[in-house]
């Protein structure tokens, strides 16, 4: 057959198209726009499972925090239930609430990489580097408006990971309802103890401070010498993360964290 018959492809196109399938130019080729739709629709589905996703989050912390107030029960609606607890941006230096922010949209995680609105720590004993001067905390009503208890949210490093949940107290202030976390990295069995129902269920009706108003709640393997109604059992075999623990609740719960809050609390001003 003749070059007329036959002619060689022109261009570049052409050149690549005449070329065997399994040559290495097409197997790249391929390889490559499979590699680039994937990644198309990949993210494609991100962005359009955003909003899912951030409705799920929003619904855990709800759910958490219903938990760790005792008033979850399985089955409820958890959107409706939470209309009861009261939202409310707290300036941490002041102790007092502020209308800068939304508190149903303020990210007080995010807000803590933020230097406007966060400060580094020299005495960083829960191991986070900077907080954030404002968190978003939570009260709960009783039926006729007086307050029942507040909920706040504690964070801080254990042993492989920052342990993040809640801390419900009692309209004093003082007395411990429940300690509960919704997302940490701790080893199964060991570390991760810090969901058991059972070690949650040993800071009901401890107390944060003694009559001196000196933060004594401790987590540690022997009572210390506060007395039984300062003292949480350490965890078996998890000793780093239950160092984290009393280091997390006891800077929270000190003047780092909620203690100018807490004392307007115990003082009749909230």
């Amino acid at each position: 057959m003749s070059d007329a018959q036959n002619p060689e492809p022109k261009g570049l196109i052409g050149r690549f198209l005449a070329m065997p399938a399994d040559s290495v130019p097409k197997t790249l080729f391929v390889a490559v726009a499979l590699c680039l739709f994937a990644s198309m629709v990949v993210s494609a589905a991100a962005v359009s499972l955003r909003p899912v996703q951030e409705a799920n989050k929003l619904r855990d912390k709800q759910l958490n925090v219903l938990q760790v107030a005792g008033v979850y029960e399985p089955g409820m609606n958890v959107a409706e239930a939470f209309a009861a607890f009261e939202p409310q941006v707290l300036d941490l230096a002041t102790g007092e609430f502020t209308d800068q922010f939304d508190a149903a949209t303020f990210d007080d995680i995010a807000a803590a990489s933020d230097p406007e609105l966060s400060v580094a720590l020299d005495n960083d004993l829960a191991g986070i580097g900077r907080k954030a001067k404002y968190r978003v905390i939570y009260l709960l009503k009783a039926e006729d408006g007086s307050l029942d208890k507040v909920i706040l949210p504690v964070h801080g490093y254990g042993l492989w990971s920052t342990l993040y949940g809640f801390i419900a107290l009692e309209n004093n202030g003082n007395d411990i309802f429940g300690l509960q976390f919704y997302q940490h990295g701790e080893t199964p069995g060991l570390g991760a103890e810090v969901d058991n129902p059972r070690w949650k269920a040993l800071w009901s009706g401890k107390k944060l401070r003694d009559d001196n108003g000196d933060v004594q709640i401790t987590v540690a393997k022997s009572q210390p010498a506060a007395g039984p109604d300062f003292y949480v059992d350490a965890l078996a075999g998890a000793t780093l993360t239950s160092v984290g623990v009393d280091n997390l609740v006891r800077f929270w719960v000190g003047e780092e964290g909620y203690g100018p809050f807490l004392e307007r609390l115990q003082a009749g001003e909230i």
